[in-house]
């Protein structure tokens, strides 16, 4: 049997606050009942599914992917009551409240059986219970839409009987209709007539008296008027009559009136008899709306307490993490203060040796905080066992209670003849009767309210009896004597709350293991009372009170010392195993990117090669077709300068180089020697050269043609079997084996002719257009000086040649040519390589002022 005591537990706890909070949260009339009802449980299986059912709707309303219907409720008992009896039936308006009722439930039905089984396996299942007259409830939803649908078919939009609900009732508010114009026009007219002849005001209009449409008129003109006086003001100035000319109509009206109340109050039973089956199905969604509603307070006032549904176990242990107490954790909210949370342990002494603790001594200064743990405990424990979630961390475990006994506060009573005292030990009676080692007591000052050393004996007595009982509890005194007898038995154990001594204020912290100080000199000091009457204290209790009262207070300072210390390496090695994820994140997240660059890289290379390479087959194949054509060869040597550079524009690595800047520590794709490795490496090709190739070797400065060809080339570098040939103002790479020997005199002959044919119409207007407006763009992107200093040979001498033939193409008429003095390396390849060009008129060094020998000036012709 359950034992809660005393009857006013709730009041005791603030358990009635909240009540009040979930009332308040409850939209329901029937939900707020089910909040009075709301009772202690000791069957954890009902406990475990209220807090699961909870949960899960926290966590829904937590979610903003699901819309949680707002419905409107309204309780339905008493009409269902009412037509229960033959005869009987709902009016308008309660049909109107009826509909929202139903579709409430329809709603939630819909809404619940909609969510994933998986997160919500309790909500996405509920469904109204079936009555006790009835093995199961049928298909509630089908059938409330039916009703639903009778509803709506006699019943408009703002909850009044349609014309059409019945052929009948139709007819008679037509003729109503009809009727009732007639009679308006009449008096009307009427009305008019008296006003023009000066009987009634301009102002006065037909209205109703009696049911029937009359006019206003003045006492002493009601017999021009001539027929029925209905009624007459207040102040007796004004008649109201009924013109002869309408009586007849008017009595047609009531008539038509009376058959359409009688026809509604047919429609009406008749939707009533259709309704009675169905009467205990609605019965039991109106407790299943209560329970929805309830629920949904319950999920409320939980966010607002930050409250949640902890692990629960089938029998008695506490195990609370950062307890808040509701009420003081609200308050505070408002007050913008932050609330230090209750962390303690309770629970069974094991077989070997009573290893654990079943009760809390708890000691310390006066308002430290010891009343507000036993009710934090107490309350939490009351509203777990209400199956309300409660303000705990998430890794709490709370078990169950079969009976809660408190004696908190001051009992004394006038009426019954009892002293505080003697309250407190009736309260003690009734623990000793009760206690076992299901029940969880809470006591206030245990002992005070009577000579101390008796009391102190008396309530020394009662723990034993307790602890033997196996209760678990919490107390807080002042009795140095229970700080003793918890130290000396097992399944006791002290606690304290922290004060600090310096500044002379409590902490609100519970230390467990060790008692507290009460601080009563240090308190007394501080409100400022005498310090002759501070020593005489002293000097009364004895030296070695005091001793025992400030080793107390040392072994406070010291724990909480070391507490501090524990919490701040925890606090340092959480955020530095925080601190290693981020970055080892932050790692992986850096090698994945720079795998997905370089593959991007790769593949944009592998596109620009291919793309380079379509190009170049492509201006072979137009030249060899055109058979080297001015003309042709002029735009398909623009075509390749104009993808050149694109491509040069399209580079943003930092190590590409610019149009006239290489990277000074690049190398060039096409020269990967120097001048005088590359003459050491001049061959002769017989196998595929005409006779005279082994008395003219191909070499830099020869004129060659691709065999089968008649365009002349001159070759102006060589790398390995490849040789760069330049095609007029074009430069191509051409496998040596395709290429033949031509004479200085067959070059000049054929380059002569070759200026003088005709081009070909292959090319289009567009081609000139594009290639016109690509040396359009290299003239302004021109520069008429290129800086090659601390560039390798061979990749100045590929810079020379590229910024020569641009400005050949340009027309530029000097340029300057930075290399420097340093060992002359430079100097000399670039001066070798301009003496080969036939467009270089001359070239010198720079003004003495101006670079002089580390500057070279070309002059074109």
């Amino acid at each position: 049997m359950t034992v809660l005591y005393p009857a006013n537990i709730e009041s005791k706890t603030d358990f009635t606050f909240i009540r009040q909070q979930l009332r308040q949260y409850c939209s329901f009339s029937i939900a707020r009942e089910l909040v009075d009802e709301m009772t202690f449980l000791t069957d954890p299986e009902a406990i475990a599914l209220l807090l699961a059912r909870a949960r899960e709707m926290l966590d829904l309303l937590a979610d903003a992917s699901f819309s949680y219907p707002q419905c409107e409720m309204h309780d339905m008992r008493d009409s269902l009551s009412r037509i229960r009896i033959e005869g009987l039936f709902l009016d308008e308006e309660e049909l109107s409240r009826l509909r929202h009722a139903l579709d409430a439930v329809v709603q939630y039905l819909d809404f619940f059986h909609s969510l994933p089984a998986l997160r919500f396996p309790l909500l996405a299942d509920w469904a109204p219970m079936p009555p006790d007259e009835m093995e199961e409830v049928p298909n509630t939803a089908s059938v409330f839409r039916e009703v639903l649908r009778d509803i709506d078919r006699i019943l408009d939009k703002y909850g009044q009987l349609r014309d059409n609900a019945s052929p009948e009732l139709a007819r008679i508010r037509r003729e109503l209709r009809l009727s009732q114009g007639s009679v308006n026009r009449a008096l009307q007219q009427i009305l008019r007539q008296a006003q023009a002849d000066g009987i009634i005001d301009r102002d006065a209009a037909p209205t109703l008296r009696e049911g029937r449409l009359v006019i206003p008129v003045p006492p002493a003109y009601k017999r021009k008027i001539g027929g029925i006086v209905h009624d007459e003001s207040a102040t007796g100035k004004t008649v109201y009559v009924e013109p002869q000319q309408v009586v007849e109509a008017n009595n047609r009206i009531r008539e038509l009136e009376g058959d359409e109340k009688r026809e509604r109050t047919r429609i009406l039973q008749a939707f009533a008899a259709s309704l009675r089956p169905h009467a205990p199905v609605i019965r039991c969604s109106q407790h299943y709306l209560a329970e929805i509603d309830f629920l949904h307070a319950k999920a409320l006032l939980a966010r607002s307490l930050k409250a949640l549904s902890p692990q629960i176990v089938p029998y008695p242990f506490v195990d609370l993490r950062e307890a808040r107490h509701p009420v003081l954790y609200l308050s505070f909210l408002k007050q913008n203060r932050t609330l230090v949370p209750l962390t303690l342990h309770l629970q069974n002494a094991t077989e070997k040796g009573r290893v654990g603790a079943t009760i809390l001594v708890i000691s310390g200064p006066n308002a430290g905080g010891k009343s507000v743990c036993l009710k934090t405990v107490a309350l939490l424990q009351y509203m777990l066992q209400c199956g309300l979630p409660v303000p705990v961390r998430e890794d709490s475990v709370m078990g169950i209670f079969d009976d809660i006994l408190i004696d908190i506060g001051d009992e004394q009573s006038i009426e019954d003849d009892l002293s505080t005292y003697s309250s407190h030990l009736k309260n003690m009676k009734q623990f000793v009767k009760t206690a076992s080692d299901r029940s969880l007591f809470l006591i206030d000052e245990f002992g005070g309210g009577t000579e101390p050393l008796l009391g102190g004996a008396i309530a020394e007595a009662i723990l034993e009896q307790l602890n033997n009982a196996g209760a678990f509890g919490i107390i807080t005194t002042h009795y140095t004597n229970l700080k003793h007898f918890a130290d000396s038995h097992p399944g006791v154990i002290n606690g304290a709350m922290l004060y600090d001594r310096g500044a002379l204020r409590p902490l609100f912290q519970l230390s467990v293991g060790q008692p507290g100080s009460s601080f009563a000199l240090e308190i007394a000091r501080q409100i400022g009372l005498p310090e002759d009457i501070i020593e005489g204290a002293k000097q009364r209790i004895g030296e070695d009170t005091i001793l025992y009262d400030r080793s107390l207070q040392d072994i406070q300072r010291d724990k909480r010392y070391w507490a501090e210390k524990r919490k701040k390496v925890h606090d340092q090695e959480k955020r530095l195993q925080e601190l290693t994820e981020h970055y080892e994140s932050e790692m992986s997240t850096i090698r994945q990117q720079r795998r997905e660059m370089l593959q991007k890289a790769k593949e944009e290379a592998a596109d620009i090669l291919r793309k380079s390479n379509a190009e170049v087959e492509r201006t072979i194949r137009i030249i060899q077709e055109s058979k080297a054509e001015k003309e042709a060869t002029r735009a398909a040597r623009g075509r390749m300068q104009t993808l050149r550079q694109s491509l040069e524009s399209d580079s943003t690595s930092p190590s590409t180089p610019s149009k006239h800047k290489a990277d000074k520590g690049g190398h060039s794709s096409s020269l990967k020697k120097s001048e005088p490795e590359r003459s050491k490496e001049r061959v002769k090709h017989p196998e595929s050269a005409s006779p005279q190739k082994e008395e003219n070797p191909l070499s830099v400065g020869a004129f060659v043609r691709i065999v089968g060809q008649q365009a002349i080339g001159e070759i102006i570098a060589l790398s390995g079997k490849q040789a760069t040939v330049a095609f007029g103002l074009m430069k191509s790479q051409v496998a040596l084996s395709r290429l033949e020997y031509v004479s200085r005199s067959q070059a000049k002959k054929g380059l002569s002719s070759f200026t003088t044919q005709t081009p070909r119409p292959a090319f289009s207007n567009a081609v000139a257009n594009s290639i016109a407006d690509s040396l359009r763009k290299k003239k302004l992107a021109f520069s008429d000086e290129l800086d090659i200093r601390g560039f390798r040979a061979d990749d100045a001498l590929q810079e020379v040649m590229n910024y020569v033939d641009d400005a050949i193409m340009v027309g530029a008429s000097q340029v300057r040519i930075l290399h420097g003095t340093g060992t002359g390396a430079l100097k000399q390849i670039v001066r070798d390589y301009l003496r080969m060009q036939s467009r270089v008129a001359s070239f010198h060094d720079g003004d003495p002022d101006r670079g002089g020998p580390g500057i070279t000036i070309v002059e074109f012709e």
